[in-house]
């Protein structure tokens, strides 16, 4: 296949798999700023609380490998199906809140382990087994799905939490990610099964399963390390822009409504930064396009950070950091899928620095 082949041949599996994501646990992500205040002022919580809410992402992270071992097994689109049927069971249980903040702490709880199987691990899944020459872009417009819906929705959703109640807002949710997330499940199609591993005469075949001892090699990898390493890092920020960026702007001097503009400001970076760096991975070398690209969020949150407090300050901060965003998500799944065969298996040549079929590009 050529380059644009490729797009013509499988855009409804990328369609779907950009909805699944944009309306999957992402969703949360951009809108959870919104219910803050409304939810602050009714039950009185303390905003230190609230903002323990950005840690219960990290606690739940023991569960991604089981999440991502149950779609290795059984396919991105039953692992996606169990995913939406949680996520808006999840909403609505938000909306029956009736005061304990431990409450919000354990349905956010309950998302988190659910809602990974609405997000990346699931679907650049379904991305990278079908392009090969246009993985970069395509890996882009996936990822574009959640902070394009983001931009969208945001104010949207903002209003009609001013007009009708945070409750009406958590039950609108609930429709939004049952409605398209039942879409997005059937456009995706089934797994594509990956070709069989070429093996040398006289070595034994394998099942399709990873080994232990290539799991423990796999653990061992440097480029495996770095790569969880850097991801974690560059993804601590999203705490506080997950549950904390409009109470942060407004402490700044934004209004609500100004907020509420700049958050959507946020997700419209995202979908700029996943393009540029998409483009660039497909053109550039990675570690060039990571290093550039995953260094804005220090220079938007030093300006938050400042005494200025310019709407054209705070606006361009969070661009920063939503152009950052937009560009680690691509630089993670990019980096993974030419790094590691897409079956999981580590051949013999991990000894010598390799890993599957596909190696980093220098």
């Amino acid at each position: 296949m050529t380059y644009w082949s490729e797009f013509r041949a499988h855009w409804p599996n990328l369609l779907g798999a950009a909805l699944g994501i944009a309306v999957g646990s992402a969703l949360n992500h951009y809108m959870m700023n919104l219910f803050a205040p409304p939810l602050i002022g009714e039950f009185g919580w303390e905003r230190s609380q609230f903002a323990l809410i950005g840690t219960l992402g990290l606690v739940t992270m023991v569960f991604v490998p089981f999440a991502g071992r149950f779609t290795d097994r059984f396919g991105a689109r039953i692992a996606a199906s169990v995913g939406f049927v949680a996520m808006p069971l999840c909403f609505v249980a938000f909306s029956l809140m009736d005061g304990p903040i431990w409450q919000f702490f354990a349905i956010t709880v309950f998302l988190h382990i659910f809602g990974v199987l609405t997000t990346t691990l699931v679907f650049t899944r379904v991305v990278v087994e079908r392009f090969d020459l246009a993985r970069g872009m395509a890996l882009s417009a996936l990822m574009t799905g959640a902070p394009l819906a983001g931009a969208v929705l945001t104010p949207l959703v903002g209003e009609y939490i001013d007009a009708e109640g945070w409750r009406a807002g958590y039950r609108l949710m609930a429709a939004i990610s049952a409605v398209g997330g039942l879409i997005a499940v059937s456009l995706i199609g089934p797994r594509k099964v990956p070709e069989p591993i070429e093996h040398p005469e006289g070595q034994p075949k394998r099942g399709s399963g990873i080994t232990r001892g290539e799991f423990t090699a796999l653990l061992r990898h440097p480029s495996f390390l770095l790569i969880v390493a850097g991801m974690f890092f560059c993804n601590i920020p999203q705490i506080v822009v997950s549950s904390q960026l409009k109470l942060m702007l407004m402490e700044n001097g934004a209004t609500s409504s100004s907020a509420t503009w700049i958050v959507s400001l946020y997700a419209g970076g995202v979908i700029v930064g996943r393009f540029l760096c998409g483009f660039a991975l497909d053109k550039v070398s990675p570690q060039v396009v990571a290093i550039v690209a995953l260094g804005l969020p220090a220079l938007g949150f030093l300006g938050l950070a400042s005494p200025f407090d310019g709407p054209w300050l705070l606006a361009g901060a969070i661009l920063l950091v939503g152009l950052a965003q937009g560009a680690e998500g691509d630089v993670g799944a990019y980096l993974t899928s030419r790094t590691f065969d897409l079956r999981h298996r580590i051949d013999g040549s991990i000894n010598g620095g390799g890993i599957g079929n596909s190696q980093l590009h220098a």
